[in-house]
C-alpha cells in the first residue's frame, strides 16, 4: 500500500498513554506481562499499548470485586454513593473535551458527535442513577393470617460487565451507573478495539473517591478475559451488549457455571417504515441519522427502509442529495461529519456485505465501496451506501451489517409492510414516519420491537428503558427498569401471633 497522502491533525488536549488494569484501586500490569495495540481507524497507525489482562486477572479483579462489595460500599449510607456517583458525572463534564477527543481516536467517530452526544449522555446517566440512590426500598404487603411481610430489595454482588467498541463511554455509564447505585461491585471490560475512555473513567472513579474494589478493569480479549468473567463461579451476574453470535455464548457459559443472572443488548435489523402521508423532510432527516450516525455502528440503526412507492421517487431524491452531502475526514475535525469503521476488520465486513448487494440485485444509488478517504489517510473508511430496489429476502435486508449501509424496500399496504418489518431475527428498534396518528399508533403497536420511534430516530433519555425483543436480547437498560438487572427482591415474614 502506497504511503498515505493525507495526514491528520494531533488531539488537542487527550493524553495518550499506555494502559494498564485497574484492579482493587491500583493501576497494575497483566499478570502475564503482555501487552496489545490499539489503533486510530482514521489512519490505520497504533495509538498506545493497553495490558492483555486474562483469567488470572479477572480472578484478581473478582476477588478485589468480592471484598469491597461485603466491606463498606453495600452498607454505605445512600447518600454517600449517592455523592459519589454524581461526582463522577461532574468529573466526565469537566474532563469533556479530553473524553471526547479519546472517544473520537479510539472508535473513530467524529468529534462534534463524541462531545456533544457521548460525553454529556454519560454524565447524565451518572447524575440520573445518583438519583436512584435514595429511592430504592422495598414494600409492606398485606397477607393473611397473624404476619407481617415486607421486602428488601438488595444488591446482586460481584456483576460482570462486558461492553462493545461502538459507543465506548456511553456504554461503560449504561453499565457502571445503575450497578453501583444499587451497590454492586463490578468488573468492567471494555472492547479491545476501544479500551482508552474506560481505562480514563477509571481513574475519575478513583477521583470521585469510589473505594477500591468496586469497580475493576480489566482490558484484553473476549476469549480470555471475557470468558474469564462469565464463566466465573463467584460472579453474581453478567451485563452484555453486543453482537448476537456471542450473546449465546454467554448464555451458555452462564448456565454451565453458577447459574448467574443475565441481561443482553444485543444486535438488530431495525425497520424504518415511510409512508406516503409522511413530512419527507422530516422522513429524510431521521432516515439518514437512523443509518448513518455513528458511522453506521449502532445496534439499533434503522437500516431496513421500508418506503411507501408511491413517495419513492421523491423520497429518495432527497435522501440520496442528503447522503451525497456526508463529509468524511479526520475525526477530530469539526466539519467531519462521518469518520472510519472502527477496524480493518470491520471495513472488510462491510465492503463484503456492499459486493453481497450488488450480486443479489439490489441497485446502488449512493457509495457502494471503500472510499478513496481509506487510501490516502491508511483509516478504514468506507462510503456510505443506499441499495434501492431491494427485497426483504436478500442478505443485506436480512443479516446485520453494522456499518454506514441502507438497504430500501418499496412497499404498498400497511398490513403487508408490518409483516415484512417484524420478519426478521431481530427485535431492538423500528421507525414509522406518517402524519396519521391513528395509523402511527396502530403500526407502533404491530411492531415487535423494544423501542420504536414516530417521527424521529436515535431519541434516548436516561430515564427511558432501552432492550430488545426476540434475538435483540432481554431485560432493559436505562430508567427504573435496570434496577431489576442489578437487585434481587427478598421477602421477610414476621409471626405476630
Amino acid at each position: 500500500m502506497a504511503t498515505p497522502a493525507v495526514k491528520f491533525a494531533p488531539p488537542k488536549v487527550a493524553r495518550i498513554k499506555p494502559g494498564k488494569l485497574l484492579i482493587d484501586g491500583k493501576w497494575v500490569e497483566a499478570r502475564s506481562g503482555k501487552r496489545f495495540d490499539v489503533m486510530n481507524p482514521a489512519t490505520g497507525q497504533v495509538l498506545t499499548t493497553v495490558a492483555e489482562g486474562d483469567r488470572a486477572d479477572v480472578d484478581l479483579a473478582v476477588a478485589a470485586a468480592r471484598r469491597a462489595f461485603e466491606g463498606d460500599w453495600a452498607n454505605m449510607l445512600p447518600r454517600d454513593r449517592q455523592r459519589m456517583l454524581w461526582r463522577v458525572g461532574d468529573l466526565i463534564l469537566e474532563n469533556a473535551d479530553e473524553l471526547a477527543e479519546l472517544e473520537s481516536l479510539d472508535n473513530g467517530k467524529p468529534i462534534r458527535e463524541s462531545r456533544n452526544v457521548d460525553i454529556p449522555m454519560s454524565a447524565e446517566v451518572f447524575r440520573y442513577y445518583a438519583g436512584w440512590v435514595t429511592k430504592i426500598h422495598g414494600e409492606t404487603i398485606p397477607v393473611n393470617g397473624p404476619f407481617f411481610n415486607y421486602t428488601r430489595r438488595e444488591p446482586l454482588g460481584v456483576v460482570g460487565q462486558i461492553i462493545p467498541w461502538n459507543f465506548p463511554l456511553l456504554m461503560a455509564a449504561w453499565k457502571l451507573a445503575p450497578a453501583l447505585a444499587c451497590g454492586n461491585a463490578s468488573v468492567l471490560k471494555p472492547a479491545e478495539q476501544t479500551p482508552l475512555t474506560a481505562l480514563r473513567l477509571g481513574e475519575l472513579i478513583l477521583e470521585a473517591e469510589i473505594p477500591a474494589g468496586v469497580v475493576n478493569i480489566i482490558t484484553g480479549f473476549g476469549p480470555t478475559a471475557g470468558a474469564g468473567i462469565t464463566e466465573h463461579m463467584d460472579v453474581d451476574k453478567v451485563a452484555f451488549t453486543g453482537e448476537t453470535t456471542t450473546g449465546r455464548i454467554i448464555m451458555e457459559a452462564c448456565a454451565k457455571s453458577n447459574m448467574k443472572k443475565l441481561s443482553l443488548e444485543l444486535g438488530g435489523k431495525s425497520p424504518n417504515i415511510v409512508f406516503a402521508d409522511a413530512d419527507l423532510d422530516t422522513a429524510v432527516r431521521g432516515t439518514f441519522a437512523g443509518i448513518f450516525f455513528n458511522q453506521g455502528q449502532v445496534c439499533c440503526a434503522g437500516s431496513r427502509l421500508f418506503i411507501e412507492e408511491a413517495a419513492h421517487d421523491a423520497f429518495m431524491e432527497k435522501l440520496v442529495a442528503r447522503t451525497q452531502g456526508i463529509k468524511q475526514g479526520d475525526p477530530l475535525d469539526p466539519k467531519t461529519t462521518m469518520g472510519p469503521q472502527v477496524s480493518r476488520e470491520q471495513m472488510d465486513k462491510v465492503v463484503s456485505y456492499l459486493e453481497i448487494g450488488k450480486k443479489e440485485g439490489a441497485k446502488v444509488i449512493a457509495g457502494g465501496g471503500p472510499s478513496k478517504l481509506a487510501e490516502t489517510s491508511g483509516g478504514y473508511f468506507v462510503e456510505p451506501t443506499i441499495f434501492d430496489q431491494a427485497s426483504n429476502r436478500m442478505r443485506v435486508a436480512r443479516e446485520e451489517i453494522f456499518g454506514p449501509v441502507l438497504t430500501a424496500i418499496p412497499f404498498r399496504d400497511v398490513e403487508d409492510v408490518v409483516r415484512e418489518g417484524n420478519d426478521t431475527l431481530y427485535g431492538l428498534a423500528a421507525g414509522v414516519f406518517t402524519r396519521d396518528v391513528k395509523k402511527a399508533h396502530r403500526v407502533a403497536a404491530a411492531l415487535k420491537a423494544g423501542t420504536v420511534w414516530v417521527n424521529t430516530w436515535n431519541v434516548f433519555d436516561p430515564a427511558s428503558p432501552f432492550g430488545g425483543y426476540k434475538t435483540s436480547g432481554f431485560g432493559r437498560e436505562l430508567g427504573v427498569h435496570a434496577l431489576e438487572l442489578y437487585t434481587q427482591i427478598k421477602s421477610v415474614w414476621i409471626d405476630l401471633s
